[in-house]
């Protein structure tokens, strides 16, 4: 958990509305709310340069609305390693719930501390849907927007199309939401899937980054044309190993992304599916202060619209 390296990242890309709040003495509520954000991302993942974090414009939103609200926000990271209802990183955080009014989740948490958290206070989850009754999501709508890249690469002749992800440590659910949208995309398109087309998605090819980059370079030497990956972040690094093995992006063999991220600076501009992340930030602190207001009101999910960004991936007239 490093809360002072948040806060510090949030300063320097100008998220001026942050406040370091002081613990209450004895807990006595003021008439000012407090929110927290708790952030399920290994460190080493959060502060990488090579890619844009979507977390910074959902903090950004979040800032945005608790000012508005005249709210405050404490943040803090957890490494998935460490969502665990024992460790101590989570112990901490449970202590804190006391004088939280309520609780804004981004990224995938454990069942188990859902379960356990969704009791002491309102939630809210960002980017992430779950099945629980008692949380709150507001989430992009993955099925219009793999429906689009879907659409897209059809209309520019391709037909063996594969699905890409990753292996997370911390279940992902929105990447399985990504593949169910992309099978019904082909079958709504009278398009066979391949089970051997498909990466690490139960019960096709399952393994670490490079061995799974490794297979889906073996599977466009079979006849896949295009790639759908789940996220833009995948995107670039399927980009990268199919360059170090000769194959060239679109000519070769097309691939797009889910997210929208700024495109690195050593990479092409990515086909992908622009998520408006300040967007969900902003509507999901607004239906947590809703929430802290009518703390027993029925639980809402609410999928925000995208955007399909055209770029320099596809391969216009595959065959």
């Amino acid at each position: 958990m490093t809360r002072a390296r948040v806060f510090q990242l949030a300063a320097e890309v100008g998220y001026v509305h942050l406040q370091m709040r002081k613990p209450r003495i004895g807990g006595t509520k003021t008439g000012k709310k407090t929110f927290g954000v708790l952030i399920c991302s290994a460190e080493e993942e959060y502060y990488r340069t090579d890619y844009q974090n979507p977390s910074e414009q959902i903090l950004a939103g979040i800032t945005d609305c608790a000012h508005l609200n005249g709210a405050d926000i404490e943040v803090h990271l957890i490494d998935p390693k460490e969502c665990s209802l024992e460790n101590p990183a989570f112990l901490n955080i449970e202590k804190m719930c006391s004088r939280w009014d309520g609780l804004l989740l981004v990224y995938p948490f454990p069942d188990a501390v859902l379960n356990h958290l969704a009791p002491k206070l309102p939630l809210v989850s960002l980017v992430e849907q779950f099945d629980h009754t008692g949380i709150d999501c507001v989430d992009v709508d993955h099925y219009k927007g793999i429906s689009a890249v879907v659409e897209h690469l059809v209309a520019n002749g391709h037909r063996r199309i594969g699905f890409f992800t990753r292996l997370y440590e911390v279940e992902a659910s929105w990447s399985f939401r990504r593949y169910a949208a992309f099978m019904e995309a082909m079958v709504r398109l009278r398009l066979p899937v391949i089970a051997e087309d498909i990466v690490n998605i139960f019960p096709s090819q399952e393994g670490d980054d490079e061995s799974s980059i490794a297979y889906a370079i073996e599977r466009t030497r079979a006849g896949v044309t295009a790639w759908v990956c789940a996220a833009d972040h995948q995107a670039y690094n399927l980009i990268r190993g199919l360059g170090k093995k000769g194959f060239k992006v679109p000519s070769e063999v097309s691939v797009t992304g889910f997210d929208g991220i700024q495109t690195p600076p050593d990479s092409p501009e990515l086909s992908t599916i622009v998520i408006p992340f300040r967007e969900i930030g902003t509507t999901g602190t607004q239906r947590l202060v809703e929430r802290s207001q009518k703390r027993f009101g029925s639980a809402q999910h609410v999928l925000i619209d995208c955007r399909l960004r055209a770029g320099s991936t596809v391969d216009v007239g595959a065959k």
